[in-house]
């Protein structure tokens, strides 16, 4: 009596199940994905800040977007509150910087350049320092300022 309910009951051990072995995953395991996204993640929160040029100034604050990137490395020209001309990092004099531009323009293939300008100076001084660049060969010129600054009608960000 006990072993004929013992076999109605699913038709044998291996009949009534399927094999999962032979099936190929269907789900998508992210979890290298996300830690490879998290390791790049560390390394350009690091890297970036070490990417600028370390003069400290006051930038002035504009609406202005953000100006696409280049392959190059971008030349920096920095007018710091004291009056000094940065050349990169490298203080250069009022006398030296057209020459010294002109160098630089030979060897450079890219004939863009970043002015970094306090937003305590005159703005006849940074009109003069552009005069420079253009006189050494940069025509391109791209005014570096901190975003998110008040906008023309009144608004700030």
């Amino acid at each position: 009596m006990g072993a004929g309910v013992m076999g109605a009951g699913g038709g044998g051990g291996r009949r009534g199940r399927r094999r999962r072995r032979n099936r190929p995953m269907a789900d998508i395991n992210i979890t290298p994905f996300v830690d490879v996204m998290l390791v790049l993640l560390i390394i350009f929160m690091v890297a970036a800040p070490l990417l600028t040029v370390g003069v400290p100034i006051q930038l002035p604050k504009t609406a202005a977007t953000a100006l696409p990137t280049e392959k190059e490395q971008p030349l920096t020209i920095t007018l710091a509150k004291g009056g000094k001309i940065m050349l990169q990092t490298t203080e250069i004099s009022e006398t030296d910087l057209v020459p010294k531009l002109r160098a630089v323009a030979a060897e450079r293939r890219d004939r863009k350049v970043y002015l970094r300008a306090d937003g305590s100076i005159p703005y006849s001084r940074v009109a003069q320092v552009m005069g420079a660049l253009n006189a050494g060969g940069f025509r391109d010129i791209g005014l570096v300022t901190d975003p998110n600054g008040p906008k023309l009608n009144g608004t700030g960000g």
